[in-house]
């Protein structure tokens, strides 16, 4: 119910932004039914998206099940693919990043420090 909700506040701010826009008037009952058809289509997109990823037999939904899915417009993939790719890049920035962080920490150890370092990580291994 809150989802609907949600989705119903935000088809009501689109609405809003667009009558500024083109000087038009929609009325609470059209706002509605177009809030109950997205939410209805995001259903079914999410069944969808569920059924790509058991069908390549995996548990988790990815991006390329999404840009299936957003096959069918040229735009929305263009748009999909491209913010995919954005985060693609900054998770590996972000990985590149603690790789540097923890190669420093070691390089900063005393020879001490890295030999209980070593001992702790091979007694973690063989529990």
């Amino acid at each position: 119910q809150r989802l609907k909700a949600a989705v119903h506040y935000t088809v009501g701010c689109l609405c809003g932004e667009v009558e500024e826009e083109k000087d038009v008037q929609f009325s609470k009952q059209i706002i509605a039914a177009i809030s109950d058809i997205t939410f209805r289509h995001c259903e079914i997109f999410a069944k969808d998206l569920e059924m790509f990823a058991r069908h390549a037999k995996r548990t988790t939904i990815t991006t390329e099940d999404v840009k299936l899915l957003a096959r069918r417009s040229n735009s929305l993939l263009k748009h999909i693919t491209k913010m995919s790719e954005e985060l693609a890049s900054s998770n590996m920035e972000q990985k590149e990043k603690k790789k540097k962080k923890s190669s420093t920490a070691k390089a900063e150890r005393t020879p001490g420090e890295q030999e209980s370092a070593v001992t702790e990580n091979e007694d973690s291994n063989m529990a």
